[in-house]
Order: C-alpha cells, then sequence, then structure tokens
C-alpha cells in the first residue's frame, strides 16, 4: 500500500474517532458544570437519572429529539435551518489539529494554530444567520452583539496567542509542544504568564461564557439569537457552546501548560488533567462573575486586552533577544505596568452629566 494512503487512512481513523467521543465529552461536560454550579450553590444538582445523575446527559438528549421543532412564520426558513448546523460543525473540526498524546493528533497540520483560530471564527457567520433568519428583534439584537463581541474579541485572542509562534517559529502545535518539553512550560514565563490569561480570557469571550454571555442574556433580551429555536436545533447551538469550550481549553493547555508534557504519567492523562482544570476554572469563574454590561465588555476588549496584548508580544520580543534576568524582569514589568495603566483608565468614573428638562413655550 503506498504510503500517502496509510497516511490518509490514518488520518481519516483518528478523525472519526476524535468526532464521535468529542460529543459525548460535551454530554457529560454539561453534567459536570451542572453539578459543580450546584455545590457552589449550595444545592445537590442532577441526581435522579442514573448513579450521581450521570444518565441526566443522555435524558436531556432524548427530550430534545422529542421536542417539537417550531420555527416562526415570518422567519428565513433556510437561515433558520442552516445556522445550528453551521454552529456545531466548525466546533468539531476545531478536535482536528489537537495534540491529545504523542501521535494523537488526526491531522498534525503545519499550520494547525492557524486553522484552529480561522475555523473557530465561522461561529460568528452561523450565530448571525440565526438572528437574522429567526426574524425576531431580540434574536437580532443577540447576533449583532454576538458580532460586536467576537470581532472586539478575535484581536487580543489572535494578538495573545502569535507570542508563542513568535518564539517557537513554527505555528504546528506539536512542535509547540515539543519546544515545552522538560516542564519548559511557557506560563512560567512573564509573557507566557499574561498571553495565558489573555487567551483565557478572549476564549470565555468568544464562546459565550459568563461573565461575557452577552448574547443571550436572558435578563434583557430573553435568550439572545436562539430564542426561536427549540428541540435538536438548540441542542446543535448548546452542544456548539461546549464543543468549542472544550477545544478552547485543549488549546489552552497545549500553548502555555505544555500540552502532553508531564512527569510519571502518561501523555493524554496529561492533557485530560490540564482540561480539566481549565473546564472547572471555566465553570467556576461563571459560578462567581456577574455579567458584564455591554459598555463594559466592549471596553474591557479594546482599552485593556488590546493594549496589554500588543505590550505582551514586545516584550516577549525582548525576552527573547536579551534572555536572562533583564529579559525576564522588562518582559513582566511592561504588561503589568500596562495591564495596571489600562485598567484604571477602563474603570476611571465617568463625569456626571446632569439632566436638564427643557421647557418648551
Amino acid at each position: 500500500m503506498a504510503e500517502w494512503i496509510k497516511t490518509l487512512v490514518s488520518m481519516v481513523v483518528k478523525m472519526v474517532i476524535i468526532l464521535a467521543l468529542a460529543p459525548v465529552g460535551m454530554m457529560y461536560l454539561t453534567w459536570l458544570e451542572r453539578k459543580v454550579i450546584a455545590r457552589m450553590q449550595d444545592r445537590i444538582g442532577p441526581n435522579r437519572v442514573g448513579p450521581y445523575g450521570l444518565l441526566q446527559p443522555l435524558a436531556d438528549g432524548i427530550k430534545m429529539l422529542t421536542k417539537e421543532d417550531t420555527v416562526p412564520a415570518g422567519a428565513d426558513r433556510l437561515c433558520h435551518f442552516v445556522a445550528p448546523i453551521l454552529a456545531v460543525v466548525p466546533a468539531l473540526y476545531l478536535f482536528t489539529v489537537l495534540p491529545f498524546g504523542p501521535g494523537l493528533v488526526a491531522a498534525p497540520l503545519t499550520t494547525g494554530l492557524l486553522f484552529f483560530v480561522a475555523i473557530g471564527s465561522l461561529e460568528t457567520i452561523a450565530l448571525f444567520m440565526a438572528g437574522w433568519g429567526s426574524r425576531n428583534k431580540f434574536s437580532l439584537l443577540g447576533a449583532v452583539r454576538n458580532a460586536a463581541q467576537l470581532i472586539a474579541y478575535e484581536v487580543p485572542l489572535v494578538v495573545g496567542i502569535s507570542v508563542v509562534p513568535m518564539v517557537v517559529g513554527s505555528l504546528n502545535l506539536v512542535d509547540i509542544v515539543h519546544a515545552q518539553e522538560g516542564m519548559r512550560w511557557f506560563l512560567f514565563t512573564p509573557w507566557g504568564l499574561f498571553g495565558f490569561f489573555l487567551v483565557l480570557t478572549a476564549g470565555l469571550a468568544e464562546v459565550n461564557r459568563t461573565p461575557f454571555d452577552l448574547p443571550e442574556a436572558e435578563s434583557e433580551i430573553v435568550a439572545g439569537f436562539h430564542t426561536e429555536y427549540s428541540g435538536i436545533k438548540f441542542a446543535l447551538f448548546y452542544m456548539a457552546e461546549f464543543l468549542s469550550t472544550l477545544a478552547f481549553s485543549v488549546l489552552i493547555s497545549t500553548l502555555f501548560l505544555g500540552g502532553w508534557d508531564g512527569p510519571f504519567l502518561s501523555g493524554w492523562i496529561w492533557v485530560a488533567l490540564k482540561t480539566f482544570l481549565l473546564v472547572f476554572t471555566m465553570i467556576w469563574i461563571r459560578g462567581t462573575f456577574p455579567r458584564f454590561r455591554i459598555d463594559q465588555l466592549m471596553g474591557f476588549a479594546w482599552k485593556v486586552m488590546l493594549p496589554v496584548a500588543l505590550v505582551n508580544l514586545f516584550g516577549a520580543a525582548l525576552w527573547f533577544l536579551m534572555g536572562g534576568v533583564l529579559g525576564n524582569l522588562l518582559s513582566f514589568l511592561l504588561s503589568f505596568g500596562t495591564f495596571l495603566v489600562t485598567t484604571q483608565l477602563w474603570l476611571k468614573p465617568r463625569p456626571y452629566l446632569s439632566t436638564k428638562w427643557v421647557k418648551w413655550s
């Protein structure tokens, strides 16, 4: 058999396995979130279906499949139908370039990081189609919010990610993991520390997680872009969000936490542990922080995250060229100083403008 056929078959088999296991991981990610949030709120959480509620995701899936699929009378039926599919398919493809261990990557592309960012940005189109196709003002407002939010946070996300390939000299995620072998994780560098928090924060905004879930703020716009969705279509949006959360967690562990690198245990176990830690952190944030206002959300992206990301990029260049204690110190002071200044400017109270009533004669 020709070598290229063996390679192609191997890639297809790995992709099928990943695409089959990813939805299962997503299902039990919902169970984990409900259990953890319940404990934080002094509740029990799912405990009726199966031991410890472990079969609750299956019950939820059956419920979604059997619920009526309603479509508004004035909706654009094509957009309304395609949007959930367009949301979940890219979320599944994100896993094809992620390394889960030595040799455990479906498609080890030389531009794997670029592929991940490009495919991840397609969600904006899907959610806007959902809002537009529903012919509902709440849905459209949620879709416009989502487009503005993702465009705003995509910029600091890409700049924050860029420090890693700039230092490593490769966009291949496997090469990035190899560059951190021997516990030389990038998190332990000044630029890696700030890059980690930048990418984690921007990732929360990209997947519409609290406190960045303005596109579906139930206290303001009912349910945002998926107000007019029910049944399996709503389940696809739900699946896309949790799959993206899982994929971003694996990406962050690959970029800053060494991927499969670690002592004693197998590589895939280290990936699973680091991913679980990041997912738990995202759930913890959801249970702790209130939702931003839309002006706070946009201001934080442009006024704080983008300047810090740009300065952190410059700090990484200094660290790479100078090295040693001086390089580490300058890199840290530049990023930390920028963060302090921009945060103060962002939090600076606005001048009070008194309202004067004009009497019309």
